[in-house]
């Protein structure tokens, strides 16, 4: 597929020059703390070195203190409380937080968890929940992850004398739900200064907000930002302001003395993780750590994977665990739940692509919108994303939820997905009319609709998109930081560039470009169809430097036979043999003719 590079404007070269002579950093890499707003030394000490003192006030979130003065209520009182949460990474995370930091501030707290079945009661708060609290005289739920727009829930959770706390990060409607408070900096009404939050982000604010009323010192708090960062980085929120300074300090903790949920998590995948390694080119050393890709890829979908195929609490059982050896037991099980979600998926999007391929009407449009009765749940969401990323257009992907037999009704749930640039969420929101529910974020969101609306929600939704979509949107787009020489690349700058991390949405891992390269003989294809190379520039003095080139073999010829070419890459770090060297991570090449 082609792909447009699109190359960033530099930063003021008046203000990238001072700033590299105050730093005594490399002037590309001043430029790239320019591109991101970083224009002074105190900006850059502050990015550099992120601070928990520089923390919002958790009291500047709209309803913060009727929402502490309810809880401390409820404890004073000895109420029953119920945390409830979605049942992904970001809701499993959030109720273990909340629930393990109340436990450990009064362990004789009657204080339990919930956690909604994926199949039987889907997204949100349920009614069924509720009729669970009041039967077990929960007075009070503490909804996160959720419950913005559980209008109707929260009203009749008021009938049987049961108040709400909601602490959602999504989008509201114009009318809150009638809880105690609703936490959530997305409100229209609140001025709260950072607005990316994730679900556990505002489970996090809710315990600093009570910490700080019951004089609980900051400190114990910070234990619990393992499980903020995981949040963060599974649920693709910004890794900008407060939730830079949360991530900064989650991975620390995670590297130095994760709780035994995640270090059973870990062990269960076989990660090794090693406190130092060697750095082959000149022989400093450099420290080994997991990263938010580990994240994003190892533990996210391990703590997912119990609420796609059975039930989400185990997710939270996990988390909450005090001994490893107990924590191995469950991890093993959510590592095996893993491996046949992994299955499914892949049965999913095969028979999706099938689908695809047998209809000839697909190759003109610009939506992929597919629908399999037999398809878990729990694993449409990853297939919409494999589909945009081979399709690279809005997608959304149906399945069966549940039948209504006293009305007969079969009704669908999906997932959606879109492309960079476009507003899936808003163009959902058009196409209302048919639907059940919905909700999400721009670029993510999750819906329901009968199947009698199936194919009018379909034509309508092709046409919006149709209307709003341009052709550069639907061209897969790479944005290029800055173009640099690979003579640049060496220990000390990437040693600069990794304090740049941790990386993820609102500050990228940087992607360079270099042009006219060439390889030095030493390519070859690996894998399916991936490329090993040796690349430098031609009639320049200084060092190749090793580069994989994934799903890139059909430039095999053209590069063995010294063509010359373009790369865009990231820089990143490559271990073999328990050493560790520098690699261009290739993400696109352009053969120059």
């Amino acid at each position: 597929m082609v792909k447009n590079w699109i190359l960033k404007e530099e930063g003021d070269s008046k203000i990238v020059g001072e700033l590299a002579s105050q730093l005594n950093i490399d002037y590309t890499l001043a430029n790239l703390l320019v591109q991101r707003g970083i224009t002074t030394v105190n900006d850059a000490k502050k990015f550099f070195r992120p601070d928990l003192k520089n923390l919002h006030d958790p009291f500047l979130m709209k309803d913060m203190d009727k929402a502490v003065d309810r809880l401390n209520k409820a404890v004073k009182n000895r109420e029953k409380i119920l945390i409830y949460g979605d049942y992904d990474v970001d809701g499993t995370t959030a109720v273990s937080l909340l629930y393990t930091f109340l436990k450990k501030f009064d362990p004789t707290l009657e204080i339990d968890f919930y956690i909604p079945d994926r199949y039987s009661e889907g997204y949100g708060i349920s009614i069924q929940s509720i009729d669970f609290a009041y039967e077990n005289h929960f007075t009070l739920v503490i909804a996160l992850d959720c419950g913005i727009k559980a209008n109707e829930q929260v009203a009749y959770a008021k009938t049987k004398g049961i108040d709400f706390i909601i602490g959602d990060h999504h989008r509201s409607d114009d009318v809150l739900p009638d809880a105690v408070a609703v936490l959530d900096s997305k409100r229209d009404d609140d001025t709260y200064p950072y607005k990316d939050l994730a679900g556990c982000g505002v489970a996090f604010k809710l315990a600093q907000a009570f910490a700080k009323k019951n004089k609980i010192p900051s400190d114990e708090l910070y234990n619990y930002l393992d499980l903020v960062v995981v949040s963060i980085a599974s649920d693709i929120v910004p890794i900008t302001g407060e939730n830079r300074i949360l991530a900064y300090y989650g991975l620390r903790l995670i590297n130095s003395k994760p709780r035994p949920g995640l270090e059973a998590i870990l062990d269960s995948a076989n990660v090794k993780r090693r406190p130092k390694a060697l750095y082959n080119i000149n022989k400093s050393i450099f420290s080994k750590e997991l990263t938010i890709n580990d994240l994003v890829f190892i533990i996210g979908p391990r703590i997912n994977a119990a609420g796609r195929l059975e039930n989400g609490k185990t997710s939270v059982e996990l988390l909450n665990s005090d001994s490893l050896e107990d924590a191995k037991v469950i991890a093993k099980k959510i590592n095996d739940i893993n491996k046949e979600r992994r299955n499914l998926d892949n049965i999913a999007t095969m028979e999706a692509l099938d689908m695809l391929s047998k209809d000839i009407t697909t190759l003109n449009k610009k939506t992929t919108v597919v629908y399999n009765p037999k398809w878990f749940k729990g694993v449409v969401g990853i297939v919409a994303s494999r589909l945009t990323e081979i399709y690279y257009r809005p997608t959304i992907v149906f399945t069966k939820s549940v039948e209504d037999e006293s009305s007969d009704e079969t009704i669908l749930t999906g997932s959606a997905r879109s492309v960079k640039n476009f507003d899936i969420y808003e163009a959902i929101d058009a196409c209302s009319e048919y639907l059940e529910h919905f909700g999400g974020h721009t670029f993510a969101a999750g819906l329901s609709l009968k199947e009698e609306n199936f194919e009018k929600f379909k034509e309508k939704f092709e046409r919006v998109v149709s209307e709003r979509v341009t052709e550069d949107t639907l061209t897969p787009e790479i944005t290029v930081d800055t173009e640099i020489d690979l003579n640049e690349i060496n220990p000390k700058f990437y040693k600069t560039l990794k304090m740049f991390a941790p990386f993820g949405p609102g500050n990228n891992s940087p992607v360079f470009c270099s042009n006219g390269v060439t390889d030095t003989g030493l390519v070859r294809k690996v894998g399916s169809n991936h490329l090993k190379l040796s690349v430098c520039h031609p009639n320049k003095n200084g060092y190749p430097i090793s580069a994989i080139a994934f799903q890139q073999g059909e430039y095999f010829d053209q590069i063995a036979g010294g063509l010359p070419f373009n790369i865009v890459y990231n820089i990143e770090e490559n271990e073999w043999n328990n050493k560790i060297s520098l690699q261009l991570n290739i993400k696109d090449i352009k053969m120059l003719e």
